[in-house]
């Protein structure tokens, strides 16, 4: 059907069948529920919101969502740009920037979780405003600016749920793994993997940064360990 639908006077149908609500994890009702309230032609971006909410902050922590609808413009444009700029002086013109005192190897850290962290729809039922609060969250860099923003919701709406809690403390956790350069955390069944940074050649592994860690991991067995993994 690709690139054939609306091009003649004869409407396209599409029927989607399902089992009992009753068999349903509660996620995917509410994605049935997005899909019947926004039938519409051109409800395309409600969906699209919709399925953000329902997702929660997902991998809004890390670099694949980064921005958000009402960020895309200048602002992304200059993010964008600054990351590459930052890639090229790491990698194919490391020799003519010395490193920094205070360099900063990793700019993100994809952060993914088994624990329930999210802003309620029962809390604030408005979907824009829920993505508007989540993309503020993201930007918050310091600790005082975090509880400024917990102190807000409570005044606002009300007291702040415990989902709400558990992704302040991950966004502590990484500022916490940009610092150590992990590019990615998974918190899992109660344990935790940290992925150091993917490009081999990334002045990092000759930092002493990297090499007190190595230390510490020397220094406690039993807590953490090191493996190598190609897929990540």
């Amino acid at each position: 059907m690709r690139g054939r639908v609306g091009r003649s006077n004869k409407k396209a149908f599409c029927y989607l069948l399902a089992p009992p609500l009753t068999v349903l994890t509660p996620e995917a009702r509410q994605r049935l529920k997005a899909i019947e309230e926004h039938a519409d032609l051109g409800s395309g971006f409600n969906v699209a919101m919709k399925d953000l909410d329902i997702r929660g902050a997902g991998n809004m922590l890390g670099g694949e969502q980064s921005g958000f609808i009402s960020d895309i413009g200048f602002e992304m444009y200059h993010k964008i740009l600054d990351e590459a700029i930052q890639e090229l002086k790491d990698s194919d013109f490391k020799d003519l920037f010395p490193p920094e005192e205070n360099q900063t190897f990793v700019r993100d850290c994809q952060i993914d979780s088994d624990m329930e962290m999210r802003i309620p729809e029962e809390y604030i039922q408005n979907i824009a405003e829920r993505l508007h609060l989540y993309k503020e969250l993201d930007d918050i860099e310091t600790e005082e600016t975090l509880l400024k923003f917990a102190e807000q919701l409570k005044d606002r709406f009300g007291p702040v749920p415990p989902q709400v809690f558990v992704l302040m403390d991950t966004i502590r956790l990484r500022w916490q793994a940009k610092k150590l350069g992990f590019e990615k955390i998974l918190l899992k069944n109660k344990t935790l993997k940290a992925y150091f940074i993917s490009n081999q050649d990334s002045a990092y592994f000759q930092s002493p940064l990297f090499t007190n860690i190595l230390k510490f991991v020397q220094l406690h067995p039993h807590a953490c360990k090191l493996k190598e993994d190609k897929e990540n």
